[in-house]
C-alpha cells in the first residue's frame, strides 16, 4: 500500500512539473495583456520570495539524506521532494523576474501574511517549519535509520510551515496561476505528510509535536 502511495506522490509531483511550463507561459501572457503586475510588497511577490527560500532548504535537506541512507523508499521520497521544490522555486523566482521585482526584501519574512513581527532567524530558521542550522548539522552527522527518522521529522515540520504559507497565498494572492500553484502545494504536501507519518511509524518514531 505504501509503495502505491509513494507512486501516487511521485505521479503528482511529475504532474506539477509538467504543468510548470504552462503556468509560466500563462503568467507571461497575463503580463503581456495589460494585466496589473503585482507590486513589490504584494502577497504575490512576498509569497514568491519567501517560498523560494523555504523550498531551497527542503532541497538541501533532501540531498543530505540521500547521501546518508541506502533505504530506497526514503531516497525516492527525498528525490521527488527535491526535484519538485527545485522546479517550483525556479518558477517563483522566474515570476519575480517577469514582474521586474526584487528577489529580496528589506521587510522581514512573512510580512505579506501579517506575520513580519514574529521572531525569525533563530539559528537559521527564517520562517515557520524551517530547520535550524544545528538540526541540519545533526542530519549531516547521522546515517541509516537515524538519518531517515530525523529527515522525516524535519520535513514534516517543514511541510506544515509550507502549507501555512501556501494557504496564505491562496487567500491573499491575486495572480490566478500563482494561487493555483499554491493550492497544488497544499494538496501535495498534505499527502506527503501522511506518507511520512506512516514511514516514521514503521521506524518506531513519530512526528515532532
Amino acid at each position: 500500500m505504501r509503495r502505491q502511495h509513494i507512486g501516487w506522490v511521485a505521479g503528482a509531483a511529475a504532474a506539477v512539473l509538467v504543468a510548470a511550463g504552462a503556468i509560466t507561459y500563462a503568467v507571461a501572457e497575463d503580463g503581456g495583456s495589460g494585466a496589473r503586475t503585482p507590486g513589490a510588497e504584494s502577497a504575490d511577490a512576498g509569497f514568491a520570495r519567501d517560498m523560494a527560500v523555504h523550498h531551497q532548504q527542503a532541497v538541501e535537506m533532501s540531498y543530505i539524506v540521500r547521501d546518508r541512507t541506502k533505504n530506497v523508499e526514503v531516497r525516492r521520497l527525498a528525490y521527488d521532494i527535491a526535484q519538485t521544490q527545485a522546479n517550483q522555486r525556479g518558477m517563483l523566482l522566474g515570476w519575480l523576474d517577469l514582474w521586474e521585482l526584487p528577489k529580496v526584501s528589506a521587510e522581514p519574512p512573512m510580512t505579506w501574511m501579517g506575520m513580519g513581527d514574529m521572531a525569525s532567524g533563530k539559528d537559521g530558521a527564517l520562517m515557520p517549519g524551517m530547520a535550524t542550522n544545528t538540526e541540519l548539522k545533526k542530519l549531516q552527522s547521522l546515517s541509516g535509520k537515524q538519518a531517515e527518522v530525523l529527515y522525516l521529522q524535519l520535513m514534516t515540520a517543514h511541510h506544515k510551515g509550507g502549507i501555512h504559507m501556501a494557504e496564505g497565498c491562496v487567500a491573499k494572492c491575486t495572480v490566478g496561476v500563482e494561487k493555483r500553484l499554491a493550492q497544488g502545494m497544499v494538496d501535495a504536501q498534505q499527502s506527503e505528510i501522511q506518507l511520512m507519518a506512516d514511514m516514521l511509524k514503521e521506524r518506531g518514531a513519530q512526528p515532532r509535536s
